[in-house]
């Protein structure tokens, strides 16, 4: 049984197994600042954790997990990181090194990592597998990420860890170490040529937007946007867009796309970036561009899982929560309450029902979700629920201080009262490490990708089953 501790807001809480919290911490951290913790903190608790699990295939498992299935990129080089260090002379990790990059940048990242924090030599382990990675990719994907301005670049890796070249990255791995290989046909390079044009020839600021504008065509209907990039510039696309409709109606028709959403593993709260980027502009396909990315945002969460019986959706608004964990949170929530028969309640120092138009999409429904800035209160959601449920799902960042106590007298009393046994979905949004039921009374999950549904389903059977997916994993 897990041990009753306090959390990072001095609150009662359970402890989680070291497997669960790496998988939680790995799953919703981009190694920044959050609410209770530093960066640094984040890092030294990942090392921890590295050290506490016995089973060091289960942390490389889930690196791969969340750097292929998940999209998490700087935690997952951190990891790789610190388990180079960690792990010596085991047969599996040159394996791992190269099974974990799905990107040429994140050899140059885990390399990085390792190097600012345990210095040189490099693992033999780590540089056979980084090396054999450089296989995965072609020319063009090396001039992409070849890293020029970088402290540690792709021309680094290459003299470091001389990859054995094969037919589609020949020619590109010599110009590269030539410095030769220059990257072409991507939206970066268009624009920059498009303004050293520009400056060279002295154009006037019209002339300089119809060159931007005539790029920005080239790139949509050419196909070499990719999505999250269509997300961060669509502004400037927007921009584009004017007096084009058919060019308006490419970046329509892509950004409800369903299989380029899928391969981007776009994070769901990228779209609420790329609306809050837009919704005040008063471009002619502002509208338009707002209406698709709501149908976006129904595609990428289309996995929601639906359940049998009444489900409660308790979302945690308080101060804590403020910024992307309360964007996300919102989101699954509006997802979660339009699929299901399901009531949502929100809480902070107190716990109230809301009744939202679910006919509104799932963006504007997650927008219309009110935070606050108080305290964070478990207990009344027991308190204040007045019906029956099948489950409860609790989404959070677990960081409860309000009430005595953990709040598993007072689900106790709920249970009683309504004669239920609703189970307990404890849904962590920021990997902190605690709950506050015991784990194994607890389908326990975290994640901030619209994956996180695929493991959400499997709960309702498998009450492990982040940690069971993240152990079928192939090393």
């Amino acid at each position: 049984m897990e041990c009753i501790t306090k959390n990072l807001a001095g609150g009662a809480a359970f402890k989680e197994s070291a497997k669960l919290e790496l998988a939680s911490l790995i799953l919703t951290s981009f190694v920044q600042q959050q609410f209770f913790r530093t960066k640094t903190q984040t890092l030294e608790r990942l090392y921890d954790l590295v050290e506490a699990i016995d089973d060091k295939q289960f942390a490389a498992k889930a690196a791969i997990y969340a750097r292929h299935t998940f999209g998490m990129r700087s935690i997952t080089h951190q990891l790789a990181a610190i388990l180079g260090f960690k792990v010596k002379r085991e047969t599996w990790t040159k394996s791992f090194f190269e099974k974990v990059v799905r990107r040429p940048d994140d050899i140059t990242q885990i390399l990085a990592c390792y190097i600012h924090r345990f210095g040189k030599p490099i693992p033999n382990s780590m540089k056979k597998g980084l090396g054999a990675a450089f296989s995965k990719f072609d020319g063009y994907q090396l001039a992409k990420y070849r890293s020029a301005r970088n402290a540690f670049s792709l021309i680094d890796a290459v003299n470091l860890l001389h990859p054995t070249p094969t037919d589609k990255n020949r020619e590109a791995l010599q110009a590269l170490v030539q410095d030769k290989l220059r990257s072409t046909g991507t939206w970066e390079t268009a624009l920059s040529q498009t303004g050293q044009i520009a400056a060279q020839d002295g154009f006037h600021e019209d002339k300089v937007l119809a060159l931007k504008k005539e790029a920005w065509a080239q790139l949509i209907y050419s196909h070499k946007l990719g999505y999250f990039a269509l997300l961060r510039n669509l502004r400037n696309i927007l921009e584009a867009c004017e007096d084009n409709d058919a060019l308006l109606d490419a970046v329509l028709a892509q950004l409800v796309d369903p299989k380029l959403i899928e391969t981007s593993l776009v994070l769901p709260f990228r779209f609420i970036t790329a609306l809050e980027a837009i919704e005040k502009t008063n471009f002619s396909g502002t509208k338009k561009v707002v209406e698709t990315l709501s149908q976006a945002v129904d595609i990428a969460l289309r996995n929601v899982p639906v359940f049998a019986g009444k489900t409660l959706v308790a979302l945690d608004v308080s101060g804590s929560m403020q910024g992307r964990p309360a964007t996300i949170g919102s989101l699954f929530a509006a997802a979660l309450l339009k699929s299901n028969d399901a009531d949502l309640m929100t809480f902070s120092d107190d716990a109230e029902y809301q009744t939202l138009n679910l006919q509104e999409t799932t963006l504007r429904l997650a927008r219309s979700i009110r935070f606050a800035s108080g305290g964070t209160n478990f207990h009344a959601i027991f308190k204040r629920a007045n019906r029956k449920y099948n489950r409860i799902i609790i989404l959070s960042d677990m960081q409860g201080w309000k009430g005595i106590g953990a709040p598993t007298s007072v689900f106790e009393e709920y249970k009683s009262q309504f004669k239920a046994s609703p189970k307990i979905y404890s849904f962590d949004l920021q990997g902190y490490g605690t709950l506050h039921f015991p784990e194994q009374e607890v389908y326990a999950i975290a994640g901030f990708s619209a994956k996180t549904f695929e493991i959400m389903k499997l709960l309702e059977t498998d009450k492990r089953a982040l940690i069971h997916t993240i152990e079928s994993q192939l090393l």
